[in-house]
C-alpha cells in the first residue's frame, strides 16, 4: 500500500535531523499503528540505521545493532562489544571520523531493556555527552506504553526531558482512506472505517483484495486462515508483559456490557477486582472510558467502557461469539451475519467520527466550537453531539443518523422536529447561549429548505476535514 499521511510526524523528525545538531525523538504508539512504516520512510530517506529489537540475549542483540550499523559505518561489526557502553563509545568515536550524523532509530527498544535493565542509564549518558558531541540523532520507539515510560516518559526515568521530539503514533484519519483503499463513495469509507479503524496494517491488507467489504472480510477476518483471524490474541499476546489474560473484559464489552458492575458480572468477578486491569486497556489503546458531557471525568459513577479501535470493536462483538461456526457454515451465511451484524457498527463509527469533526467543522461556521461529546442521565434522553464555543455565547446540539439509503426531504424535516422537540439537555453552560442544531447524514438530498438555525453535515464534508 503506498505511504500515506505522516506529514506532520516526518515534517518533526525531518527538522530534528536538517537542525545539523544532536536530537533525541521518541515515538510510541499501539502495536500496528505504522511506526515501523513511518521510521522505515524517513531513515532511508537520510540515509540513516533503523535497527528492531527482539527477545533475544543483550550479547546478540548487540551483534545484530553493530551488523545495522555496519551499514553506514564499515568495519563496525568487525569487532566483539562486551557490554553496551562499549559499543555506544565506539559508535560515537567512528561518527565523529565520519561526520556521519544518523539517524540512528532502535525500535522495540523495551525488548532491549528487558534483557539489559542497566541500559536507560547507559543511553542517558550517551545522549548527554557522546551523542551530543558527535551530533547524532537518535530515535527511540516502542510499542509497550507501560515500558516506554518507566524508561523515558516517567519523571524518573533516566531519559526524562531529554527528548526534542515526543510523539505518539495516532491510527490515520479516515481521510486519508480512498486514496489508501481505491474507494469511490463517502458511504463506503465509513463503512471501511467502521471494520479497519485506521490502522495501517488492516488497510494494506484489504487493499490487496480486490472485492466488496464483505467478502474481504470473510477472506482476511472470518477465514481460518485468514491473517486477521485471531488478530486480538496476537496483540494482546505481543505485549510486554503479555496482556492475555484481559482477554474475558475485551469478550464482555463486545457482548454490549459496558458499565464495570455489566462487566463484572459477565466475568463473575467482583468490580473491585477490576481496576487495575481495566487501566491497563487504557493504556494500550484498546478501550476508552466515556462520560456525559459536561460531567467531570474524574469524579463520575456513570462512565461505560468501550472497544476503542474499531477493528477489534467489530471483532469482539461479531466475530468471536460466533468464531467456530463461521468455520463451519457456507460463505453465503457468513455473508448474511454481517449483513445483520455491521449497520450497528457502521453507525457508532459514524457517530464517533461525526463528534471528533465538529472542532474541524465548526473553522467555517458561526463560531469554533470545543471537542464534541455525548450526554445521556438514566432512562432520559439521549443527546448525540454536544460542544459549545470557549466564549460560551453558541452551544451546539446535534443528532447523527447512518441510514442504508439516501434520506428524504420529508424525513429529515421530521428528524429536525424531534431533535428539537427533545429540549435542551441538563448540562453547564451560559444561559444566553446560542442554540444551533447539526443533523449529521451520509448524504442529503440535492434541494432542501431548512430552518436558520440547523445545517446539515454530509459524510464527503466529513471526511474532507478529518486529514
Amino acid at each position: 500500500m503506498k505511504f500515506v499521511n505522516r506529514h506532520k510526524e516526518l515534517g518533526r523528525l525531518e527538522s530534528l535531523f536538517r537542525s545539523r545538531s544532536a536530537g533525541l525523538a521518541v515515538i510510541w504508539g499501539r502495536r500496528r499503528v505504522g511506526k515501523t512504516r513511518l521510521l522505515l520512510e524517513w531513515t532511508e530517506k537520510n540515509k540513516g540505521v533503523y535497527f528492531v529489537a527482539d527477545e533475544s540475549s543483550p550479547s546478540i542483540q548487540r551483534k545484530f545493532f553493530s551488523l545495522a550499523i555496519e551499514q553506514a559505518l564499515p568495519g563496525f561489526s568487525e569487532a566483539e562489544y562486551p557490554d553496551w557502553q562499549s559499543l555506544f563509545l565506539r559508535l560515537a568515536r567512528d561518527a565523529v571520523q565520519t561526520k556521519w550524523r544518523g539517524p540512528i532509530v532502535i525500535d522495540e527498544l523495551p525488548y532491549l531493556i528487558s534483557g539489559s535493565p542497566e541500559l536507560s542509564s547507559i543511553l542517558q549518558k550517551f545522549i548527554d555527552h557522546e551523542a551530543k558531541k558527535a551530533s547524532l540523532v537518535v530515535v527511540l520507539c516502542g510499542s509497550s506504553q507501560r515500558m516506554m515510560q518507566g524508561a523515558i516518559l516517567d519523571e524518573s526515568a533516566p531519559l526524562y526531558g531529554r527528548a526534542d521530539e515526543l510523539i505518539k503514533l495516532q491510527p490515520i484519519a479516515i481521510g486519508y482512506m480512498k486514496e489508501a483503499l481505491k474507494l469511490k463513495t463517502p458511504r463506503a469509507i465509513v463503512e471501511s472505517y467502521a471494520i479497519w479503524g485506521g490502522i495501517p496494517r488492516y488497510w494494506d491488507l484489504a487493499s490487496r483484495v480486490a472485492s466488496d467489504l464483505y467478502e474481504t472480510i470473510d477472506r482476511l477476518v472470518l477465514d481460518p486462515m485468514g491473517p486477521l483471524n485471531e488478530e486480538p490474541q496476537r496483540l494482546l499476546y505481543e505485549e510486554s508483559p503479555p496482556a492475555i489474560h484481559l482477554r474475558p473484559i475485551l469478550d464482555a464489552i463486545g457482548l454490549g456490557a459496558n458499565r464495570l458492575s455489566e462487566v463484572a458480572g459477565r466475568m463473575g468477578e467482583p468490580a473491585t477486582a477490576l481496576g487495575r486491569p481495566i487501566e491497563r486497556l487504557i493504556e494500550l489503546d484498546l478501550i476508552q472510558r466515556e462520560v456525559p458531557y459536561g460531567i467531570d471525568p474524574e469524579n463520575s459513577k456513570k462512565a461505560l467502557y468501550k472497544i476503542k479501535d474499531p477493528f477489534l470493536r467489530f471483532w469482539f462483538k461479531v466475530v468471536a461469539s460466533r468464531r467456530s461456526l463461521f468455520s463451519q457454515v457456507s460463505t453465503a451465511v457468513r455473508h448474511q451475519w454481517l449483513k445483520e451484524g455491521l449497520p450497528g457498527l457502521f453507525a457508532t463509527a459514524w457517530e464517533e467520527l461525526c463528534r471528533s469533526a465538529v472542532p474541524l467543522l465548526s473553522e467555517k461556521w458561526e463560531a469554533i466550537y470545543e471537542p464534541a461529546g455525548r450526554f445521556w442521565q438514566g432512562d432520559g434522553p439521549e443527546w448525540d453531539v454536544l460542544s459549545q464555543s470557549p466564549d460560551g455565547r453558541h452551544f451546539l446540539i446535534g443528532e447523527v443518523k447512518w441510514t442504508e439509503k439516501k434520506p428524504s426531504a420529508p424525513w429529515i424535516q421530521k428528524t429536525i422536529q424531534e431533535l428539537k422537540n427533545k429540549g435542551i439537555p441538563p448540562v453547564k453552560r451560559s444561559p444566553s447561549a446560542q442554540i444551533h442544531y447539526v443533523l449529521f447524514l451520509p448524504e442529503k438530498p440535492p434541494q432542501l429548505t431548512l430552518p436558520s438555525d440547523v445545517r446539515i453535515v454530509e459524510a464527503k464534508e466529513l471526511i474532507a476535514v478529518l486529514r
